[in-house]
């Protein structure tokens, strides 16, 4: 935190500076000659002195760097007691440490919330992952860490009879407003169209939490989430979940997912460099690997990847 700098109080007729300024002159030349200057603040014990010396100056001084959070597992899981675990807190971790600040989650209801909250000045960075896109990048520097494809939550023995993809084609699918999943699904219902088939029915809902009480409650029949958290839901109740993976054919793409910042605060540039670090430290992969991501990983980190894919 800054404080103010007092002014120093007026000296009588400038008797004291007069006296003071001979002895001082004095003490510079018996030093060397030069002013010593001002120690600056070493970086935290881990931290890379060049990232956290490239940390805009309101970030470096508060020392923290604020993450908004939504409920989305297994990248953020949010505890009774307000803790957030999973892949996201790695990764912010990870970061943190390279940096050389500490992470903070400030939970929110869903991705709308977090971008207009970043825009706001309330929150640094979001790690979604979300995708991204040519028109969001104009907004925010993207860091993309990852990829993924769309898949499709169903409950084990469900009465809507879903064990391919086509056969969400008529069914009620709940998908988290704004993410890749409601944009997948939309091309699936495309195909739906072009194969005679009717189009799958979105429910938007606000957190992936959201989409799987939909699921549970009848309310729909299937939950649209990536890959990643796909599998982690199904490893943790295998007995009651499975899932279908779309296809290229059915729409589906390989889209890059990515960590936001606000582009006019100068963090992205930096963000790429500390994840360019966990790359080249092992600890990328040792947190993919941790949480069974490997079929996701990006051979490295990219910079505002929407731009550049729509401007080939």
């Amino acid at each position: 935190m800054r404080h103010p700098v007092r002014a120093p109080r007026r000296l009588r007729r400038g008797a004291v500076a007069a006296a003071l300024a001979p002895l001082l002159a004095v003490a510079i030349a018996a030093c060397g000659g030069e002013p010593a200057a001002a120690p600056s603040a070493a970086p935290p014990a881990g931290a890379v002195p060049e990232l956290h010396a490239a940390l805009p100056d309101e970030i470096r001084e508060a020392g923290v760097l604020r993450f908004a959070g939504d409920s989305h597992p297994p990248y953020r899981t949010v505890n009774p007691d307000g803790t957030v675990t999973g892949i996201d807190k790695d990764f912010q971790d990870a970061l943190g440490r390279v940096l050389g600040v500490r992470t903070e989650t400030v939970v929110v209801d869903g991705l709308p919330a977090a971008l207009q909250g970043m825009l706001a000045g309330r929150y640094d960075a979001f790690n979604g992952p979300v995708k991204a896109t040519a028109e969001r990048e104009q907004q925010f520097d993207t860091v993309t860490w990852m990829t993924t494809r769309s898949s499709y939550i169903v409950p084990t023995g469900s009465a809507a009879a879903i064990s391919a993809p086509e056969d969400l084609c008529g069914k009620r699918v709940a998908v988290t407003t704004g993410s890749i999943t409601e944009d997948q699904l939309r091309k699936l219902s495309e195909y739906c169209t072009a194969t005679g088939r009717p189009v799958a029915e979105s429910i938007a809902l606000a957190e992936t939490n959201d989409t799987l009480l939909a699921v549970e409650s009848g309310r729909a029949d299937a939950a649209g989430m990536t890959q990643a958290a796909a599998i982690d839901v199904t490893t943790q109740q295998p007995d009651r979940f499975t899932y279908v993976t779309q296809t290229e054919e059915q729409g589906a793409t390989t889209d890059n997912l990515a960590l936001f910042v606000p582009k006019d605060g100068g963090l992205g540039p930096v963000v790429l460099d500390a994840f360019r670090e966990l790359f080249a430290d092992g600890t990328y992969t040792e947190i993919m690997q941790k949480w069974d991501l490997t079929d996701v990983v990006v051979p490295e980190p990219l910079l505002n990847a929407g731009t550049a894919e729509g401007a080939r």
